[in-house]
């Protein structure tokens, strides 16, 4: 698996998997009616952000990931970063291979710590791999996000020093 930069021709690939994590509505906070223009404006960031892709030997793309400052200011010090992985590549290591990268992409960049503002707590895959990563609860915010299925449960802020 290689990680790199994100190019406009990956959005297709992107997109495939993207739409239909965001319709399902139990991970993200991102509208389930979100359309592909806003989805590719609000995913490919220019510098000093940037989206990368992993993708295996054949160029298909397995997951993606979004890193950018999470404060403006005084709290610009403060990374974060947002993943997504095609289903069909859970279990994979491409998440963790994804986050890892996105916390050393922070640290080159002199981040002092990343955050995570909204993790919904019955995504249970991504808690597991936030905190073997080493990134605690700072808070949860209950029933700050309306699941499809479990009805209204909590959002963790998730923090971890750099």
């Amino acid at each position: 698996m290689l990680i790199r930069e994100a190019e406009a021709s990956d959005w297709a690939q992107i997109w495939s998997f993207f739409r239909p994590i965001v319709t399902a509505g139990d991970t993200f906070t991102y509208p389930a009616d979100m359309d592909e223009k806003q989805a590719h404006d609000g995913w490919l960031l220019a510098a000093p952000d940037r989206t990368v892709v992993a993708v295996d030997e054949a160029g298909t793309v397995l997951g993606t990931a979004k890193m950018n400052r999470n404060h403006m200011g005084n709290a610009a010090h403060i990374a974060s970063a947002s993943y997504m992985v095609d289903p069909a590549r859970s279990g994979q290591g491409v998440g963790r291979a994804l986050c890892e990268y996105s916390l050393e992409w922070a640290r080159d960049q002199g981040y002092r710590a990343m955050q995570f503002n909204a993790v919904v707590e019955t995504n249970t895959r991504a808690v597991r791999l936030y905190e073997s990563l080493g990134f605690g609860v700072a808070g949860t915010l209950q029933e700050g996000f309306r699941h499809p299925e479990h009805g209204y449960v909590g959002l963790h802020i998730m923090y971890r020093m750099l």
